[in-house]
């Protein structure tokens, strides 16, 4: 059967294991049912996620000009102590940046590669988690706005990683740690102003299990630019990533724009 479209992130659904599809514009994919199989995947073109021309991809789904110039990617997103929101001040769109930046966020402990700490909106977990590999995650402080998240991110970004290794996190050989001690830790590390919304209360550890067959011992990344078609046998699903018997594995998320046939 052939599944055809422009890729987006997976969508997740919690469970043991967590539940991967794939969605297309007339159809979707069930990721977990083709474990195990043999899937053949092929580079068809570009489309922009926010113009939707068959522009070349340049970063996170969007073509050259729509990057620079669209307010769902601005330099907030990725750093969110740079959020202006609250001070009503525009970045790209003051209207859009409101809607996505005054709302509860979440500063997050998560062990995915290691031990890192995050910023996600409160409504995007566990997704957040799920698209980052995490095996454990624990929430440090909800704040407000993005703004009170990034400067929290920043103070303890001195402490902890902020990026996941995408190799050592599809490896699965990140140490056990306990992530209740760790918070404990962070409440003395927090900005002042965000003291009073630190989670002293809530310990709650949320326990993640991904869909994986066999854990590669090393991983080589499959660029549909170099290598326009691939097959392989699919062995699991963590993140963004499909990993391969072979131990290719493919970010679908770094990949959203790019138009593909799936042969299964």
């Amino acid at each position: 059967m052939q599944y055809q479209g422009v890729l987006t992130k997976m969508q997740t659904e919690i469970g043991n294991p967590i539940q991967y599809y794939l969605v297309f514009e007339d159809s979707f994919l069930s990721i977990n049912q083709l474990l195990n199989k043999e899937i053949e995947i092929n580079f068809v073109g570009y489309q922009c996620l926010n113009c939707s021309k068959k522009k070349k991809i340049f970063r996170q789904g969007f073509c050259y000009d729509c990057f620079y110039s669209s307010a769902a990617v601005g330099d907030w997103i990725m750093r969110p102590e740079l959020s202006t929101a609250h001070l009503g001040i525009a970045d790209r769109d003051l209207e859009y940046e409101q809607k996505a930046q005054l709302q509860p966020h979440i500063v997050y402990l998560a062990l995915s590669s290691e031990i890192k700490v995050g910023v996600t909106r409160k409504t995007q977990v566990p997704t957040r988690w799920i698209d980052q590999g995490a095996t454990q995650a624990i929430a440090v402080v909800e704040v407000p706005n993005r703004y009170l998240a990034g400067i929290t991110e920043v103070a303890l970004k001195n402490h902890y990683a902020d990026k996941t290794n995408w190799r050592k996190m599809l490896q699965c050989t990140a140490e056990s740690c306990d992530l209740i001690l760790e918070k404990s830790k962070v409440e003395s590390l927090i900005p002042v102003e965000v003291k009073d919304y630190f989670y002293s209360q809530k310990n709650d550890v949320f326990e993640l299990k991904y869909p994986v067959l066999k854990y590669p011992a090393k991983v080589a990344s499959l660029n549909l630019d170099k290598t326009p078609t691939f097959q392989g046998k699919l062995t699991g699903i963590k993140g963004q990533y499909l990993i391969f018997e072979n131990g290719t594995v493919f970010n679908v998320r770094g990949s959203e724009g790019y138009i593909v046939t799936i042969n299964v």
